[in-house]
């Protein structure tokens, strides 16, 4: 089957198409044709080698989204071929991730797909649906808490808003002026300037402090002062300084939902009602790979980049 990735780690000229053997599915596995696979920052970090566990040979396929319809399956697994299914997946195993014609897959990792949910546009969903999951799990907010949301006109600053909102805390949400409509339309309660003013700005907005901060724009220690005391700054990349005022700093990790009951199958519930608004910002073919990522890499992109086999 056809696969992209790297025999090489490096830049996004590394990227190339691979010929890898069709898998196979074990029990409570599943194998999906793939139709889509979203391009995202980890998948960068893969190409370049970071995070690769020791022993782990290549060829290294990225890709922790997809979108497919299932052609195989394990004894075990409750769907059948022919179900459109999207699915999270771990790369940095000897099977690698999504980027490939074809991927087998846990059945704790696949939630069906509803009829309306468009494949492209499904694809964009389980990773960073999971990941904003997660952080509002680690962010423990009180009822009618509120949340500050950093990054929140990307992928999972969007998806924090939304479904922060949805849950009836309040949001406080940092945007450009470019965006500030766009965040504004997701639910945000305050929408503040974007860049290192924000903390600042939110304790103007909100003198004792948010309960929690969730920092998608990688903000770290200069909006740790947006939190209150004895309160939450969740990360999605590990937390570069030292906290104080009892403020806690966990990290959120994909091995802590990858394989979480029912946690995807919630996700893509909410897409379907409507809570979490799927944004695709382009698509490419899987051989120009190397294309989206520089795309990736050149930041400012809204929505997501997807690649279709």
């Amino acid at each position: 089957m056809r696969a992209i990735g790297v025999t090489t780690t490096g830049g996004p000229d590394r990227l190339q198409v691979l010929d890898l053997p069709d898998p196979q599915p074990g029990p409570h596995e599943l194998v999906v044709a793939v139709h889509a696979a979203t391009v995202n920052p980890t998948d960068i970090a893969l190409r370049e080698g970071v995070g690769i566990p020791d022993g782990l040979e290549p060829p290294y396929v990225p890709g922790m989204d997809l979108a497919g319809v299932v052609v195989a399956v394990g004894d075990g697994v409750e769907l059948s071929p022919g179900d459109r299914v999207v699915a999270a997946v771990n790369p940095r195993r000897p099977q690698g991730g999504a980027y490939a014609e074809r991927v087998v897959v846990p059945d704790t990792s696949v939630a069906l797909l509803p009829d309306g949910l468009d494949l492209v546009a499904a694809a964009t969903l389980p990773l960073n649906g999971l990941t904003v999951q997660r952080a509002l799990e680690l962010a423990d907010l009180p009822p009618a808490g509120t949340l500050a949301v950093t990054g929140a006109a990307g992928a999972v600053g969007a998806f924090a808003v939304q479904l922060a909102h949805h849950r009836g805390y309040r949001v406080v949400a940092d945007a450009a002026d470019e965006d500030r409509e766009l965040v504004e339309s997701l639910g945000a309660d305050t929408v503040l300037p974007r860049g290192d003013g924000f903390a600042a700005a939110v304790r103007a907005a909100e003198p004792g402090g948010v309960d929690a901060v969730l920092d998608a724009a990688l903000l770290q220690v200069a909006v740790l002062p947006a939190v209150r005391d004895g309160g939450v700054l969740v990360c999605v990349r590990p937390f570069d300084g030292e906290a104080d005022r009892g403020v806690r700093t966990p990290l959120v990790l994909p091995a802590d939902y990858l394989h979480r009951e029912g946690w995807l199958d919630e996700v893509v519930r909410l897409a379907d009602d409507g809570v979490l608004t799927l944004r695709v910002a382009q698509t490419y073919p899987a051989e120009q790979a190397a294309e989206a990522h520089r795309r990736l890499e050149a930041g400012g992109v809204r929505g997501r980049l997807v690649l279709t086999f």
